[in-house]
């Protein structure tokens, strides 16, 4: 067995269809990140959603890490011997990936780029968001709250990612339209939940007064919250990407707001588009979703599973 193969097989334990269709439906393969990343998840969910609704068939390509490259160049190989009417890919690596995706557009197969912008490749549309307003408008909702006084920290995602990089300059944006808030520190805690929780807990320590948090996604926003907690501190707090559990703590009161950084819709707006390719419809070349700051005025739809929401119309859902 090649490497290749066996980086394939040991993936295609999790290759996911969606159900069986007659021999002459469409189909679109759907590439994503890893079976335990939230986004990666949301957006599968969103794209069968709405191949569903047109009865065209999904075909789940997900390799068992985000960050593996053979694997997922293993599942693409192979679905180009599948010959799918169109497909929807976010990359495990922007640029490692662009090779094969290159390899579906001269086969005649049109490539939908969702979420992670792909390096090349000639994609027929990107669909994504926009890091940096989502962070600023999120900022600008804690420091509203804040009455634009007081000291804040920001949580930062991994160093050199872009939508790390991203985010934080939104933050950093938000921030020179509030000159009466001090910003302490900026430091990482990787997008997850556990580092958020032991880097609040030593920023506790070191600032005797911390009145906000601006964590780059909702895992570090609960790990702020877990922090601040037994330690009976209190700090306005957001975060980013609208997860159920973050709306369940904007309801409650325990956070101001998340922004809505937002997978399903992605996978929606991805599979609408291809599937207007596949039907000879224009689409646009880049679909950038609308900025939403969720908060308790408008919580309530996102405490709904993403299992069971629904899918917006293109334009609706896009801001360009």
């Amino acid at each position: 067995m090649t490497r290749q193969s066996a980086a394939c097989a040991a993936a295609i334990a999790i290759l996911m269809p969606l159900g069986f269709a007659p021999a002459e439906a469409q189909t679109i393969a759907v590439f994503t990140k890893s079976q335990g990343n939230p986004v990666a998840r949301s957006i599968r969910i969103g794209a069968e959603t709405a191949a569903r609704a047109e009865k065209v068939v999904v075909f789940n390509f997900i390799p068992t890490s985000a960050d593996n490259v053979p694997q997922q160049t293993a599942l693409a190989e192979e679905a180009l011997r599948s010959k799918p009417d169109a497909v929807v890919f976010t990359p495990t690596d922007p640029k490692a990936l662009a090779t094969v995706v290159a390899k579906f557009t001269a086969a005649g197969i049109p490539v939908i780029n969702v979420n992670d912008r792909i390096d090349g490749g000639n994609v027929a549309a990107y669909v994504g968001s926009d890091d940096r307003a989502i962070a600023r408008a999120t900022a600008q909702a804690l420091l509203k709250a804040m009455k634009g006084t007081g000291t804040v920290v920001i949580l930062e995602g991994p160093p050199k990612l872009a939508s790390s990089m991203q985010r934080t300059q939104g933050f950093m944006d938000a921030l020179k339209e509030f000159p009466n808030v001090k910003l302490l520190t900026s430091q990482t805690a990787n997008y997850a939940r556990k580092p958020a929780a032991d880097l609040m807990n030593n920023l506790i320590r070191k600032f005797p007064q911390i009145d906000g948090v601006l964590a780059a996604n909702d895992p570090m926003a609960l790990g702020a919250l877990d922090a601040l907690g037994p330690n009976r501190r209190t700090a306005l707090v957001v975060g980013i990407n609208a997860s159920r559990d973050a709306a369940d703590l904007i309801k409650s009161g325990q956070m101001v707001a998340s922004g809505d950084f937002n997978g399903f819709i992605e996978g929606c707006v991805a599979a609408q588009l291809a599937i207007r390719i596949l039907r000879k419809e224009a689409v646009p070349k880049e679909a950038i979703l609308r900025t939403i700051v969720v908060d308790k005025s408008n919580v309530e739809p996102y405490e709904l599973p993403v299992e069971k929401r629904t899918c917006p119309t293109v334009d609706a859902a896009i801001a360009n």
